[in-house]
This record gives C-alpha cells, structure tokens and sequence, in this order.
C-alpha cells in the first residue's frame, strides 16, 4: 500500500534512483493506462517548484499518451522488478496490455495513474515541454551517440504534486 509523504521526507539519493533503479512513466489517455520504462530523468527546482523532466522519444506508444494528459506518474522499484522493468522499455503498448503482462496493478491518485507495486512514485503535473534539436548540442559526440536516426526525444518538465511511498 502507497502512502503520502511530504517531498523534504525522501531519503533516497535521487541519482541511484535514476541511472540504476530505472523508472516507470505511467500516464492515462483515453480510458487505458500506457507504462514505458526511462532512465533519462533530471529531478530538481525550477520555476520555485519541484520538478521532474523525463524524456520521451517520438516513436514510443507513450508520447501519443503523455501528449494527450496533463499528468503522469513516475514510479520506481525494488531490484526484484528488473525483469518487469526490462520489458516494459522494450514491447510495445501499441500492442498489448503491458502492465497486465507483468502483473502490474494501478491506482489513481490525483487522477492520474499509478502503480501499486512501486517502492516510491511521483505524480506530476505537466508545465514545459520542448523538442531536443540537433543544432543546440554543443557536444556533437553526444547527439551523434545517442540520435544516430536524429529521433530525437521531447523532455517534459512536469512539477512533483505528490509523493508516495511504500
């Protein structure tokens, strides 16, 4: 069972969260529930607001979705989901229920979905969103790495409106 916590609460170092946690977008669009795995987050205050930005690449089932809503959830686990987590960054939602394919339940909070399994999760509320563009890396070798294909992601700026732990 998830319960509120304030966000000055948290314990948890924010950068083993995201680069080895992994995370989980959940969002909501027209009465289903899309999850897709992430690990390019940034997490920090902007705008005197807590904020998280995820990054989402144009040809994932979830941008359709986090285009549509206005919120989103971003949820992460114990080490024992790996597998779950694994699956849900590589099939598609376009053609099956992924959630259900890994036993994931959700909830709404804030009218936004969220998953109960999780250990921690944010639910956000979109404010900025903007389209990575080629000619604004400075480093050339980064957007050569990472957009070979030029498919380059929208990062969502989206402020923490709660904060729910296991």
């Amino acid at each position: 069972m998830l319960k509120a916590i304030g966000i000055s609460e948290l314990d948890n170092n924010i950068f083993d969260l995201i680069s080895k946690d992994w995370g989980l977008i959940t969002v909501n669009a027209k009465d289903k529930v899309n999850g897709m795995t992430v690990s390019w987050v940034q997490m920090g205050h902007l705008w005197n607001k807590d904020v998280v930005t995820v990054y989402v690449r144009p040809q994932r089932y979830t941008y359709e979705f986090i285009n549509q809503e206005d919120t989103f959830s971003l949820a992460f686990f114990e080490d024992n989901y790996r597998k779950e987590l694994a699956y849900l960054g590589s099939a598609s939602g376009r053609n099956e229920d992924k959630l259900a394919h890994c036993n994931f339940t959700t909830s709404i909070v804030d009218n936004t979905p969220v998953i109960d399994q999780a250990k921690l999760v944010f639910v956000c509320r979109k404010l900025y969103e903007v389209d990575l563009k080629e000619e604004n890396f400075v480093d050339n070798d980064i957007m050569n790495k990472c957009y070979p294909d030029k498919d380059f992601h929208r990062a969502y700026t989206a402020e923490i409106m709660s904060v729910l732990i296991k």
